[in-house]
């Protein structure tokens, strides 16, 4: 359980840094003060649901494509939070383009090293 809470205030504090960064490097995107609690937790959300369920459809349907589901499903959670007004939007096709792959990035590489040097690390620590 404690692990579960970890990882969902991991990927919270990730959603939050990525859609930061994406509002703030590129300028199709757009992230409103009013609305950035509610993109990030839609944001997050989506991500949670849309991973497992796209990673199944990919390994169904298109083999091929299981090297890009994490792009996929973030390119998937940006849409659906740009759906709820007020805080997240994206104009353009470049946009579209670069904003997923910079929030993947940011997210991926924050999960792994986050896990990797972090919380797997407090974790057996406090199982001692």
């Amino acid at each position: 359980m404690v692990r579960f809470l970890v990882n969902v205030v991991v990927q919270l504090a990730l959603a939050a840094i990525a859609l930061l960064i994406a509002a703030w490097s590129i300028d199709s995107v757009t992230l409103r003060l009013g609305g950035f609690l509610v993109a990030v937790a839609v944001f997050a959300l989506a991500q949670a649901i849309l991973a497992p369920f796209v990673l199944n459809l990919a390994r169904k349907y298109a083999s091929a494509m299981l090297g890009g589901i994490g792009l996929i499903s973030t390119f998937l959670s940006l849409w659906v939070a740009t759906l709820f007004s007020g805080g997240l939007s994206i104009r353009g096709v470049a946009g579209w383009i670069a904003a997923p792959i910079l929030v993947w990035v940011i997210t991926a590489l924050g999960t792994w090293l986050l896990g990797a040097l972090f919380i797997d690390k407090w974790l057996e620590r406090r199982k001692r």
